[in-house]
């Protein structure tokens, strides 16, 4: 019996192709930034940044923390001038990219079933997005209205994936062994690093030629969950 359940959110709630997502999501939110840093300029910065967030593995350091530092290391502004546009972009603007995502069939009941089993449940996205980012991407999925125990932002957490270290850290948060949870995902390269830290994992749409605990769709994962509350 899992004592938490984790999912994966791009890709396996939510139906989304991030190099065509990324395109309009850079374009909208450079031309938001234009008045303050010149476009090219800023996706660089973005890009850099981002790189050393996802590569950091100093857990003195948030996500957040490690990524503001690296981008506002040579900048005109400070976080104070800058961060509260940002903050407004993701309120905003972000919500206006819903056409270049869908609803997954299935990812709610699969949600709904996770919490039936009375496991606590985490959206496990790679936390390189604050979180207002995240809730706006669930209520895409149609998946915004749980009781999440965790939602792993890049404010709350100080690893990212693939590090097995980011896995750890969700089960340190919630105070349980790796071992007493699962982690559902489409990513052998980002979701399965779980099993390296003792987490079952579930690979959505693996052909099973991929080592995983489970294989399947999302009925698979629901016909599973539901296994757990008999």
């Amino acid at each position: 019996m899992y004592q938490a359940i984790l999912f994966d959110l791009d890709g396996t709630l939510l139906d989304v192709d991030m190099e065509e997502f990324f395109k309009p999501y850079f374009a909208l939110l450079t031309k938001k930034l234009a008045p303050y840093i010149e476009p090219a300029r800023l996706l660089r910065k973005l890009m850099e940044s981002t790189q050393v967030m996802t590569d950091n593995l100093d857990p003195s350091r948030t996500n957040q923390e490690v990524f503001l530092e690296h981008f506002f290391r040579d900048l005109e502004y400070t976080p104070q001038e800058l961060m509260p546009v940002f903050d407004d972009f993701y309120r905003n603007d972000f919500s206006t990219l819903s056409s270049y995502v869908s609803k997954i069939p299935g990812a709610r009941e699969a949600v709904e079933a996770a919490f039936a089993t009375g496991a606590r449940v985490v959206v496990a996205t790679n936390p390189v997005f604050p979180v207002a980012a995240i809730q706006t991407r669930l209520k895409w999925a149609g998946v915004d209205d749980f009781p999440y125990a965790l939602i792993t932002s890049y404010e709350a957490m100080h690893f990212c994936k693939p590090h097995p270290e980011y896995y750890a850290e969700i089960a340190s948060i919630l105070s349980l062994k790796p071992e007493d949870c699962l982690m559902i995902g489409d990513d052998p390269e980002r979701d399965l690093p779980a099993a390296e830290v003792g987490m079952d994992t579930f690979l959505v749409g693996g052909d099973g030629k991929v080592r995983a605990g489970h294989h399947g769709d999302l009925v698979d994962v629901i016909e599973l969950l539901r296994k757990m509350r008999r």
